[in-house]
């Protein structure tokens, strides 16, 4: 990293809590596949069409994602795709540590 000054630290870590949130992941993981409206994102999410707005709201105050109204529908996309390296990048990390960490447990089971 470079110098940051404490402002745009504050703003990197709030980005980060962004993507901190597992229905703000999954909702950028279905856009992966294209635009989606706002009942398509609440019936891959789960939760009410109030909260997914909620959070997208949020996704787009940090550029993750933009909006088109088209009529009487709006529909979202993907902003910046560079967020999907960072997701992979943090995801194989993720992986490679519960392999480990489930190899290290089959060294010590008894049976």
């Amino acid at each position: 990293m470079s110098k940051l000054n404490d402002n745009t630290l504050a703003y990197v870590a709030d980005y980060f809590k962004a993507l901190a949130e597992p229905t703000r992941l999954k909702m950028l993981n279905a856009l992966q596949d294209g635009e989606k409206n706002v009942g398509q994102l609440t019936e891959v999410s789960g939760c009410s069409q109030a909260n997914v707005s909620k959070h997208l709201s949020l996704l787009a105050q940090y550029g993750l994602v933009k909006r088109e109204s088209r009529g009487t529908s709006v529909f979202y996309s993907i902003a910046d795709p560079s967020v999907y390296k960072l997701c992979e990048l943090v995801c194989d990390q993720v992986v490679n540590r519960l392999i480990q960490e489930a190899d290290v447990k089959k060294l010590f089971m008894v049976g």
